[in-house]
């Protein structure tokens, strides 16, 4: 068994997202999924496509929800899904960093992957100098 990974983003960006460490990785250790949201969108059918794909990624070990902004629709619809019976962990901030750590540990547990991705996030971002 393994975490499943579910992307909560604006639009396609966890579609794009997953594509490009898809690029990099290859064949991804953990199986992971991406709901966007868009305007059209109620936030009650956001909410239920989230959850459905909340329980098909869960296979026993639980699922890491990461979510694109803090404080956004996708952030408050990961809370949401706290009440679905499924474990969960959930980080945002998501980058393409977080995911190829995340695949680079992919044996980790649910807190210590949640762990994985915050850090995976930070080291990914550095300040050039000219």
């Amino acid at each position: 068994m393994s975490v499943g990974l579910l992307l909560l983003t604006h639009g396609t960006v966890g579609e794009a997202l997953l594509a490009a460490a898809r690029g990099v990785f290859g064949q991804p250790p953990l199986v992971a999924e991406a709901v966007g949201w868009s305007t059209p969108d109620t936030l009650d059918a956001y909410a239920v496509r989230a959850a459905k794909a909340l329980r098909a990624l869960d296979r026993g070990d639980g699922v890491l929800v990461l979510s694109d902004l803090y404080g956004s629709t996708p952030h408050n619809t990961g809370e949401r899904l706290r009440h679905e019976g499924v474990a969960l962990r959930r980080v945002s901030g998501l980058n393409l960093p977080m995911l190829l750590r995340l695949y680079n540990y992919a044996e980790l547990g649910l807190d210590d992957l949640a762990h994985t991705a915050a850090a995976g996030a930070r080291s990914g971002i550095v300040e050039g100098h000219a």
